[in-house]
């Protein structure tokens, strides 16, 4: 009996130390967080965010303007490198590479003037300086320098609040601008009673109709209105002409003047409704208060101790970067403009716009749904809400715009992502047909992707990138479809998300594109160029994080790829080609200013070596983020950059979203816990943790040795304990086979479409065709014009105009077809080049203004020939005197993308080859701004004149007009040239 008693005495002693071990106390805040925020990180440099005020999520953010213009540098408005600020806006987005928003205007002044004095004459702008200026959480002030007056601002969610300080009685302006920064649509200014205006502004930039309507009231009568009417003033505002104007207060005793605005997508009474709502009679201070207090409770999501008070402040300013977008674009009455432009009404989920989807899909969206699952749910049924109104998801939707920017159906993976952790409250039906749909458009090269498997480069620009990021995308439809028990859906897209395959090209060893099923050559893995997305082949050719398996055995093994990454991180730190302002951050030639890098610290864990992740991942996390105005290394991005730290710095990263795994990379802070919606906490502690001990000796999930290199989302939500122990040398820990994290797919396997190794799509006398296929064991078919398949066993000989089609088959399993016009030259007609093109635009090569291929509208499909400050000098031998009727080449024109007609094309001919004359020459008038792009087709008449040689100057254009955008940044324009015919 007494041995029974000792037995269960010891083995509640055991019990209750393996309790103990379990628990472990949370993080604690030694301050209020909001504390460490400063929203002044990421605006220098290329973070493009901005100062002001904002809420969580919030519609407005009032903050200042230093830009008025649609510079890259000043997209969200402000640029901590301005010294003038040219009033203070409504509207502003956060971090983003294109510009919009700045919707209506105020300006404190203490004169009438509407010229803003960008021009560099007199106008309403007022210099500032950093040392008059605040900035924290729902807040901002500055000091207007030269009139000597004190802003202040803070906001609600859908309304806000400045306040004024003038430095006396006399001349108390408010100038309002409607025309400020982007092009006006449609406006209204309307004096409503002595201390309101009400109107809207609609405007054209990167939404092509944004409509904002506003109401605001003032703390002092108004005395007077003056508008501008074209160029002159007026007291009256005709059928509200007028889209600026100066209001004047009654202030005798000098008191602060308050503006209290409200603002609406819907109607001006939207506009009153949430300003009433949200503030109504409070005061500045408290309307501040509670900003301050929604930041805190927003902070506390995550709670960190670390002795770095500089890590603190970038920490928690990620955590409000992330929050800023997307926003909320529904009234308090739950009306909201959707992507029909109609109004729509719902008070079942809240409705959202700015969805940075390409960028946030990665992380900020799997950070969402750990610590905003509510959020989630309203982020998808917003989606849902899309797709219903305008027809589909959206990709990068801006206030009821469809943009048209950047590439995927990034939507896709956000769903897939939240189902597969378990997130409801959407019609999980909806979305999976709304997933396909997205998946199944003919545009954006989706039409090629799914006849061929891939995206020939000249189909569709970026076309490497888009097969990618499609692929993954569809793996994603894929996982969602099999858990619903839709195994046809499974399969079909499962093999989608292979696709990959076919643009891996094994001899160089990266995703390529395919031009004319030939790789595009010569190929330079630094170059920046049209077949990838803001990025070159470093950058993207590890892009198969629902495949890493699959990649390994295209390159050779884990062996491979782990050469490849450490190459990757230790190449010259320069691109070549097209300068691409969102590659920054390099380490090698990852770039961590930009998306598709972001992953790629992660992979080392997948091939045996997670020292290497945690080595690279701590050198990101402390060189690339840092306590100052250029503290983000590329552009914000609606919170992608800030989750990329977040996740890292907590030591874990969502490489796959929808695998429901995070990668261990190394924890930054010595303790940090999660506060999850489900009351529960999840507490990771890093034990000796310090600079030089960034490496991982042992890990320990809810008490248990935990080897694995990687842990489930229901490992952070179902609540526990994360410990590891650090030291300061590699270990063996996360190192074996059964520990390391597996991407793989294992069924319903296709095979890569064979390519064409060597032969060229132009030639003249006759060609060798050699074909090669990714998967070296499989058999290769081909079919000259239309004779029977055969199988590839040799070179193939081609000696005229020929179709050739392939496929390649393995195991029954069969590739695409692929088909190829092969092109007989003119046997006499050579060219010789005076100047050099630029490889990325290089058209096929040196034989591409003769080689019968035209290029189309669109620049970036491979068939034109660009030069870049430079002229065009092509000089054509005949190989005998020939009669000659015409001579006609094509030029195109895309300003936007500072392609321009030449300034002015001339023909010159010769009988020797040596001494030319001057037939004739066509003139330019190439400043003219274009909107549309064009093409030119420029014909020289010779009347049957016996020709041998001919030479053809096109003159560039040279520097980019006063007008243009890139002028700012002393830009050069492109000429780009293709087929030279004579008849």
């Amino acid at each position: 009996m007494q041995a029974k008693f000792i037995l269960l005495f010891i083995l509640s002693l055991f019990f209750i130390n393996c309790s103990q071990n379990n628990q472990i106390a949370p993080a604690t805040k030694d301050a209020l967080l909001i504390s460490y925020v400063n929203p002044m990180i990421g605006t220098d440099g290329t973070g493009h965010t901005f100062p002001g005020a904002t809420l969580p999520f919030g519609m407005m953010q009032l903050s200042p303007d230093t830009r008025v213009d649609g510079s890259w540098e000043g997209c969200s408005g402000y640029h901590y490198s301005d010294d003038y600020i040219y009033g203070f806006s409504h509207t502003h987005l956060s971090g983003t590479g294109v510009s919009d928003y700045g919707d209506v205007l105020l300006m404190p002044s203490n004169v009438i003037e509407f010229n803003n004095g960008f021009d560099g004459k007199k106008g309403y702008r007022k210099p500032f300086s950093h040392e008059n200026e605040t900035a924290s959480t729902g807040y901002y002030s500055v000091v207007l320098d030269s009139i000597n007056v004190n802003v202040e601002l803070t906001v609600s969610y859908r309304s806000g609040i400045h306040k004024y300080q003038f430095p006396d009685a006399e001349n108390q302006f408010l100038i309002l601008d409607l025309e400020h920064r982007d092009m006006l649509l449609d406006h209204k200014i309307q004096q409503i009673d002595d201390v309101s205006v009400s109107g809207y502004r609609f405007s054209k930039a990167w939404a092509e109709d944004q409509r904002l309507f506003y109401y605001i009231t003032f703390s002092h009568p108004i005395e007077n209105i003056t508008y501008q009417i074209e160029n002159a003033q007026s007291q009256k505002n005709y059928k509200f002409e007028s889209s600026k104007a100066a209001i004047k207060f009654n202030n005798p005793n000098n008191e602060p003047v308050l503006m209290k605005i409200g603002i609406s997508a819907v109607d001006e009474n939207g506009a009153k409704n949430n300003l009433l709502s949200e503030i109504g009679n409070k005061t500045f201070e408290q309307v501040k208060t509670e900003a301050e207090a929604i930041w805190e409770q927003q902070l506390e999501k995550i709670i960190i101790e670390t002795p770095n008070d500089d890590y603190k402040t970038v920490f928690y300013t990620a955590m409000y970067h992330a929050m800023i977008a997307p926003n909320i674009y529904q009234d308090v009455d739950g009306r909201y403009r959707g992507m029909d432009l109609e109004i729509h009404q719902t008070n079942d989920f809240d409705y959202y716009t700015v969805f940075s989807l390409w960028d946030t899909y990665r992380a900020a969206h799997p950070l969402y749904t750990i610590i905003e699952q509510e959020r989630t749910k309203d982020f998808i049924q917003t989606f849902l809400a899309k797709y219903d109104e305008g027809g589909i998801m959206p990709i990068w939707d801006l206030a009821g715009n469809y943009t048209g920017c950047m590439i995927g159906y990034h939507a896709v993976p956000v769903i897939a992502d939240a189902y597969l952790k378990g997130i409801d409250g959407f019609d999980s039906d909806k979305a999976l047909e709304a997933m396909q749909h997205s998946a199944m458009q003919d545009h954006l090269g989706l039409e090629s992707y799914k006849k061929f498997g891939f995206i020939p480069l000249e189909e569709e620009s970026e076309s490497v990138s888009k097969t990618l990021e499609y692929a993954y995308d569809d793996w994603t439809i894929a996982m969602m479809a099999k858990d619903m028990g839709r195994n046809d859906i499974y399969e079909s897209f499962l093999k989608r998300a292979q696709n990959y395959k076919n643009v891996f090209d094994p001899e160089t060893q990266f995703m390529c594109a395919r031009f004319r099923n030939t790789w595009f050559s010569p190929f330079d893995p630094y170059e920046v160029n049209s077949n990838y997305t803001e990025a070159n082949a470093w950058q993207y050719s590890l892009y198969t994080p629902q495949d890493f398996s699959g990649l390994m055995k295209l390159m050779g093994g884990k062996e491979k790829l782990e050469k490849h990454l450490d190459e990757l991180f230790t190449a010259e730190a320069e691109t070549s080609g097209r300068h691409q302002v969102d590659i920054t951050g390099l380490i090698g030639q990852y770039a961590h200013g930009n998306e598709p890098s972001h992953h790629m610290a992660y992979i080392y864990n997948f091939v045996n070596k997670p020292h290497k992740t945690q080595e690279r991942v701590r050198q990101i996390l402390t060189e690339q983020y840092q306590n100052h105005p250029d503290g983000i290394s590329g552009n914000e991005d609606c919170g992608q950059m800030s989750a990329w730290y977040i996740f890292s710095s907590l030591g874990f990263y969502p490489v796959t979203p929808g695998s429901n795994q995070y990668i261990i990379g190394a924890p930054l802070f010595d303790k940090a816990t999660i506060n999850l919606e489900n009351g529960k906490t999840f507490t990771i502690l890093a034990e000796n943790n310090s600079p030089e001990n960034r490496y991982i000796a042992s890990v320990k999930l809810n008490g248990k040795s935990h080897p694995k290199s990687y842990i489930n989302h229901d490992d952070i939500v179902n609540g526990g304990t994360l410990i590891f122990t650090m030291t300061n040398q590699p270990t063996n820990w996360g190192t074996s086979d059964e520990a390391i994290p597996v991407s793989e797919i294992l069924e319903h396997l296709i095979i890569p479409s064979p390519f064409i190794k060597s032969g060229d799509v132009a030639f003249k006398d006759d060609t060798e065709v050699v074909l090669e296929c990714a998967e070296k064991d499989a058999t290769i078919f081909f079919r000259i014009n239309d004779k029977d398949f055969e199988p590839y066993h040799a070179p193939i000989n081609i000696s005229e105009d020929t179709q050739l089609t392939v496929y390649s088959e393995k195991n029954g399993v069969k590739s695409a077809e692929v088909g190829t016009k092969f092109y007989k030259m003119d046997s006499d007609l050579s060219i010789e080049l005076g100047t050099a093109y630029a490889n990325q635009y290089n058209g096929g090569g040196p034989n591409a203004l003769i080689d019968g291929l035209r290029g189309t509208k669109d620049f970036r499909t491979g068939a034109w020939q660009g030069y870049q400050d430079t002229d065009l000098i092509a000089t054509l031998n005949r190989g005998g005197k020939k009669p000659l009727n015409s001579v006609s080449i094509n030029f195109l024109v895309d300003q936007r993308s500072w392609i321009f007609y030449p300034t002015e094309v001339s023909l010159y001919i010769s009988e020797n080859g040596k001494d030319f004359t001057l037939k004739d020459t066509k003139t330019f008038n190439a400043e003219v701004p274009i909107s549309q792009t064009e093409i030119a087709n420029i014909k020289f008449n010779l009347d049957s004149q016996p020709v041998q040689y001919l030479k053809i100057i096109a003159k560039n254009f040279g520097d980019l007009p006063d007008w243009h955008l890139g002028a700012p940044f002393n830009g050069k324009a492109w000429l780009f040239a293709d087929e030279i015919v004579l008849k």
